[in-house]
């Protein structure tokens, strides 16, 4: 590989809808975003409604509270409170906990670690099915199955993650658990290629797409796209390599392009 019941004390309950909507977010990069965003913004006083709705038994807040002391910005960092508040929320079935928990028990408790992210894919969460994909691909569990990866990816790749999104366009160009078609491939690398902002995956859609063109492999051969993607990728070596095959009228184009591309994609 080249390579998410009611509270029961006021001021969690005024925090509620914005952590809600960072779970429910359909957008898995917004999703990432805003629960970062939401932890920044917590006050020592937010913690102790935390700590206070946790203990109550909320496994919103027993979630929430397990990032906290992970963070260790406004606690010391624990990672034994953190794992504990993290099981008592996902026991409860709280999906964002089952997969965040999966992913932290990889090297500690593999069979567990399965368990978790499954329970939390076949619920539909993005972020566990994407892991899950990585750990098919990967052989964290014992085995190596690209066909099972290749599914996982594409559920979450459907939901718009956009690091399985263009995982799986790798997968179709190579023919890697899926049959080759490089047409699938260049569709889910302009998907990933879409997201904003670059949080890795669409990086690596905007680079792998504009490998396409230079190549001619399920899009036209076209150097100006190559240009252009490879410029909204940041890939300064591939702009170099591929700017020697155009002319100076070409390079004003894809540069144009890659502007008028950035104003249609504001960074939030």
């Amino acid at each position: 590989m080249k390579v998410r019941n009611l509270l029961l004390a006021l001021l969690f309950t005024c925090l509620t809808p914005s952590l809600i909507s960072a779970q429910q977010t359909v957008d898995p990069t917004q999703a990432r975003l805003k629960i970062t965003a939401h932890l920044a913004s917590l006050t020592r006083h937010d913690v102790q409604s935390l700590l206070s709705g946790a203990r109550s038994g909320n496994p919103e807040a027993q979630y929430w509270l397990a990032l906290v002391y992970e963070e260790g910005r406004l606690v010391p960092k624990d990672m034994a409170q953190f794992e504990s508040w993290l099981v008592k929320s996902a026991e409860q079935g709280f999906v964002r906990s089952e997969a965040r928990l999966g992913l932290f028990l990889k090297d500690k408790e593999r069979p567990a670690s399965e368990r978790w992210l499954l329970r939390a894919a076949e619920q539909g969460d993005a972020e566990a099915q994407f892991w899950l994909g990585v750990a098919y691909d990967d052989n964290w569990y014992g085995t190596t199955d690209p066909q099972l990866a290749a599914r996982w990816f594409e559920k979450s790749a459907a939901q718009g993650h956009p690091d399985a999104q263009a995982i799986l366009g790798e997968m179709y160009e190579e023919g890697r658990g899926v049959e080759q078609n490089y047409g699938m491939a260049a569709e889910w690398f302009r998907k990933a290629a879409e997201h904003v902002p670059d949080l890795g995956g669409a990086g690596q859609g905007r680079n792998e797409l504009g490998m396409l063109y230079i190549d001619g492999l399920g899009v036209p051969k076209d150097y100006v796209q190559a240009y252009m993607w490879f410029t909204l990728a940041h890939n300064e070596g591939n702009c170099d390599y591929v700017q020697t095959k155009m002319t100076t009228a070409q390079v004003s184009d894809a540069q144009r392009m890659a502007e008028e591309w950035k104003k249609l994609h504001p960074e939030p």
